[in-house]
């Protein structure tokens, strides 16, 4: 890849450490330097519109435009056929925020930001390389309800309008997807595309049910579940108390007994919310918080594999 002089010297601001990006500017600046850091990073840019997938030949009619006419098969046949798209419109996308107590939390204060600050910056690069794209993006944001909805645009303007939704955001109390999942359905009226962005602290039945809904209508169904550093393995002094941030339920244990059985818990968590995405065609990522944004970015944008799951 051949870099210009303009980028060639400078960092790439999405592939930089999460919390040292916070803290050079606002959620705008930080938004647009990371974007522009993904973007010329690309060799080509990201696959446009979730819903624009091939479908099938079928004979050419008069009046049919030409740049959809298959011209290997004119080559081969002699016949002309053209090729038929599922959406032949812009993408229409909806991303999901949890916005609940236990987002608000962090490891490390010094080393790491909370979930939900890397959430709102993530969601802020995701909305804004779409919106670049032309395809209409909207949120939700819910804890133990739903808490704001912006419907999808794909004009430029409708950047700052989620940016002031994005910055607005405060942590809430419980966590209620089901009903912030089934907003979508009144949102996206044709295909589209769910980013669900959570810790998955939540009922799991509750929202796979949901997101299988939204699948079987036909919609990209993205899963990108959060978690910090110091949920993935359990440290802390010989002895410390614990405590649920929604529920406030403690316990006091001693880290270094129930280490392995935590990271067992853990890992059996994560593989069973990746399975039972995969099994319905649901796209799943685990980031932590000190995963630098290009590469989720890439991840959420990548075209989706089709997998056979026995």
């Amino acid at each position: 890849m051949i870099r210009s002089e303009s980028t060639a010297g400078r960092a790439r601001l999405d592939l930089l450490d999460p919390l040292e990006v916070s803290r050079l500017g606002g959620l705008e600046l930080v938004t647009q330097g990371v974007v522009e850091g993904f973007l010329a990073g690309l060799h080509r840019s990201p696959r446009r519109g979730f819903s624009v997938e091939f479908a099938e030949h079928r004979m050419y009619q008069p009046g049919d435009e030409l740049r959809y006419v298959d011209w290997k098969i004119l080559g081969r046949n002699d016949r002309l056929y053209v090729k038929q798209y599922e959406e032949e419109t812009n993408l229409r996308a909806m991303v999901v925020c949890d916005a609940s107590r236990s987002m608000a939390w962090t490891g490390n204060p010094d080393t790491t930001l909370p979930k939900l600050a890397y959430a709102q910056r993530l969601i802020a690069a995701l909305s804004l390389v779409l919106l670049r794209q032309r395809d209409a993006t909207g949120l939700i944001v819910f804890d133990d309800e739903v808490r704001s909805v912006t419907p999808p645009r794909s004009r430029p303007s409708h950047w700052p309008e989620l940016l002031r939704t994005l910055g607005s955001m405060t942590p809430g109390q419980g966590t209620a997807a089901e009903p912030a999942l089934r907003r979508v359905v009144s949102q996206l009226r044709r295909r589209g595309l769910v980013v669900f962005v959570s810790d998955l602290l939540l009922d799991r039945d509750l929202a796979l049910t949901v997101l299988r809904f939204l699948r079987h209508r036909g919609h990209q169904v993205l899963v990108l579940h959060v978690m910090d550093p110091a949920e993935v393995t359990l440290h802390g002094p010989a002895e410390a108390r614990f405590e649920d941030p929604e529920t406030h339920a403690s316990v006091m244990l001693r880290p270094r007994d129930w280490a392995g059985a935590y990271a067992r818990t853990v890992e059996d968590a994560v593989a069973g919310w990746r399975l039972a995405c995969r099994r319905n065609g649901i796209g799943y990522h685990r980031i932590t918080t000190d995963t630098p944004y290009g590469h989720v970015l890439r991840a959420a944008l990548a075209p989706p594999r089709r997998e056979r799951v026995r």
